[in-house]
């Protein structure tokens, strides 16, 4: 996979998401409260955008009208039949094990990272100002 450099981090705040077309392929770029997750924009189910669909949490009962909340807007539902998977995995919530989107790796690198090499040539003085998302596809 090759790393490609998707946004600013300050264009893709803690909540937010952003589509981008890596290698070919739509992505869907979430931050969860400062930690970077790309999912493949597209439900196994029949092809829903994923990016259309509304981030909630999860909701489970030990007993008959006793509710647990957690994870709030780590979970992403298509808007097209409400599947739901987790961003953190890509992995349906109903079948873990067979159903899931694909993830890529994401992280934040400092743009002076991305712009360094194998190779040593003239340099002139450049000063990086910004943190950016980068997705490997």
């Amino acid at each position: 996979m090759s790393k490609h450099i998707v946004a600013p981090v300050a264009e893709i705040p803690p909540g937010a998401r952003k589509v981008v077309d890596a290698a070919g392929k739509r992505i869907v770029v979430f931050n969860l409260e400062g930690d970077f997750f790309a999912l493949l924009d597209r439900c196994p189910h029949q092809g829903g955008a994923l990016s259309g669909g509304i981030q909630c949490g999860l909701t489970l009962s030990d007993e008959p009208g006793r509710y647990h909340f957690s994870r709030a807007g780590e979970f992403i539902r298509c808007p097209w039949h409400q599947w739901e998977f987790d961003i953190r995995t890509g992995k349906s919530w109903f079948d873990p094990r067979r159903t899931k989107v694909r993830p890529f790796p994401a992280a934040v690198e400092q743009g002076v990272a991305l712009v360094e090499g194998p190779y040593q040539a003239e340099t002139v003085p450049v000063r990086v100002e910004e943190s950016y998302v980068v997705v490997e596809a």
